[in-house]
């Protein structure tokens, strides 16, 4: 919810230019009842000035009237058109009154986020970096009276810009040690390559002969005879050689 700008102001003013009830005023002004009912009463911002929010343009008499005649009503605070205002890039402009505070805010920022670099340490502050280096390494000509203080307490940066800061260094930090863990990893799988022994080749296996003739089962060489080779009938005789047994040439004489 929009705030009105010097809310304690804003509502000394509503005090003491309205009828409005204070649990109106405190929740416009993002006051406590109580703390209303204080200022209302002298004992607190006993001297502060009003803070006109309808001439500011944070509030309309329309506005007002309608809050005063409903007591459950609440103010609406008018949207302003007003261009938000970004730092342009360079080094950060430190009031005079502000500067002597800069080593506390820088030793407050290297001891509790050692994270931020000092670039970033420079931007928040305002600084150099000579100057961060003097405070690390302790060597800064007034490193005894340095007391390390936060600082968004000193005024020298907001609590966004500092929490912006440090999410950019934690993300940093977190893809260093990534790339860390991945290097390590593959640094051990190339040295596990290295030790494995180096597998050994099969032996290439034996072609078959293919200009030796191959014999078949149907027509094996052993078994074929020319044609000329005849087998001879074997003869129906007594004797082996065909003769008749007991003939001759000769006889017995007679």
């Amino acid at each position: 919810m929009l705030r009105p700008l010097m809310p304690k102001a804003s509502a000394v003013w509503l005090i003491d230019n309205t009828t409005l009830s204070f649990d109106q005023i405190a929740d416009f002004c993002g006051l406590h009842p109580l703390e209303i009912q204080s200022i209302a009463d002298g004992e607190v911002a006993l001297h502060m000035v009003g803070f006109d929010p309808v001439a500011n343009g944070q509030l309309t008499i329309e506005e007002i009237r309608r809050c005063e005649a409903d007591p459950d009503s609440r103010l609406r605070m008018e949207s302003t058109e007003v261009p938000l205002v970004t730092r342009a890039k360079g080094p950060r402009y430190t009031p005079v009154a502000r500067r002597q505070d800069r080593p506390d805010g820088i030793a407050w920022l290297l001891r509790n986020f050692p994270n931020l670099t000092d670039g970033q340490v420079a931007r928040l502050v305002g600084t150099t970096k000579p100057t961060i280096k003097a405070i690390r390494e302790r060597t800064h000509w007034n490193i005894t009276n340095i007391k390390p203080q936060d600082p968004v307490a000193l005024g020298l940066c907001t609590r966004e810009e500092l929490q912006a800061a440090i999410d950019k260094a934690n993300r940093a930090a977190a893809r260093a040690a990534t790339q860390a863990e991945r290097a390590a990893a593959r640094r051990e799988r190339e040295a596990a390559a290295e030790r494995a022994p180096a597998p050994e080749e099969a032996a290439p296996e034996a072609e078959p002969a293919t200009d030796v003739a191959v014999e078949t089962y149907e027509t094996p060489a052993s078994d074929v005879l020319p044609e000329e080779h005849e087998v001879p009938e074997p003869v129906e005789s007594g004797e082996p050689d065909g003769r008749p047994f007991g003939g001759g040439s000769g006889g017995n004489g007679g």
